[in-house]
């Protein structure tokens, strides 16, 4: 029975991977950190299946005594601090977590059992004031927010511990990937939610900073295979995951607002409070190297994504 150990497992990310490895037959183990108040509603349904391990990415030593105890043959780092906005008002906070978390887990398995393969979340954020388009693994990065360059500290650093200590450390460049367990302070699931609140007459409208920004949406359930796919090659490598598709934050409100029969420009107002102080204005991923080497494919569209999460909002709201 093979071993995982999945840091940021309480996460939309990590419980989706946890739902995957399970099904896969693995043990998993799942590090989380010592709060004040514990929030495990991503992963209830399979709390029983899951062995959790405290530890923390600011403590080097809980991740060590982690990595002993789970004995995993992979490691998938996902936790960080990832509300890009939150990244301004804490950018020393979101560097230590971000970057530096990531070379105290690196360090952890380099200490702890070198044979140990080991994924990396990165980002598209990286890539910020875009040089091409779509980006691809050769693409220069320009990082438009602490995060983004925490996120770039963290992906050069485990390429230079798999150049260095020859350990099989990849990183998943992931466009934006969202679903009905995505954060309330992420924007798709702010718009979703905002939706089925004005549809069940529980609010009376929206406000937004910048809807004229595109992203590369997909569905998180699907991106968590790629990570896998990433730890079964035969050598390692960092691929970029996407969709390929550029959609704007008005095209979410439309799709999202429509599904509801609901007309948008009602209740959706711009509010400039709401901006970034720099914009990353568009990205879109190519995803070829995934599809060729490793096979994958996004299974679910844009306009199913969005409304699978308004359906998923009414119904909790209900």
């Amino acid at each position: 029975m093979k071993r995982a150990l999945i840091t940021g497992i309480t996460g939309q990310d990590g419980s989706y991977l946890a739902d995957f490895l399970l099904q896969k037959g693995y043990k998993v183990y799942g590090m989380v950190r010592r709060a004040s108040t514990e929030k495990y509603e991503r992963i209830a349904h399979a709390k029983d299946k899951i062995t959790l391990l405290q530890g923390d990415l600011l403590d080097q030593l809980s991740l060590v005594n982690a990595v002993k105890e789970a004995d995993p043959d992979e490691v998938y780092n996902l936790a960080a601090m990832s509300f890009v906005p939150t990244s301004w008002t804490q950018p020393v906070l979101t560097g230590e977590f971000t970057g530096l978390g990531v070379t105290r887990m690196l360090e952890a398995i380099r200490l702890v059992n070198k044979n140990i393969r080991f994924y990396q979340a990165s980002s598209s954020e990286m890539f910020g004031k875009v040089r091409q388009s779509p980006q691809n693994e050769n693409t220069p990065f320009h990082p438009r927010s602490p995060y983004g360059v925490a996120k770039a500290y963290g992906h050069f650093i485990t390429v230079n511990y798999r150049e260095s200590y020859k350990l099989f450390a990849t990183s998943g460049i992931l466009f934006n990937h969202e679903s009905p367990r995505r954060g309330m302070e992420f924007v798709t699931r702010k718009i979703t939610h905002a939706a089925a609140s004005i549809k069940l007459k529980l609010a009376k409208e929206l406000r937004l900073g910048n809807t004229d920004a595109r992203r590369d949406w997909g569905y998180a359930g699907d991106y968590v295979q790629a990570m896998w796919l990433m730890l079964q090659q035969d050598k390692p490598e960092d691929y970029v995951i996407g969709t390929g598709k550029m959609h704007s934050v008005k095209n979410v409100i439309d799709v999202a607002f429509k599904h509801l029969g609901l007309d948008p420009k009602r209740y959706v107002k711009v509010d400039k409070r709401l901006f970034r102080p720099a914009e990353v204005d568009m990205l879109c991923a190519d995803y070829t190297k995934a599809r060729d080497k490793l096979g994958w494919e996004p299974r679910v569209t844009f306009e199913e994504l969005i409304r699978m999460m308004v359906d998923a909002d009414m119904e909790r709201l209900q």
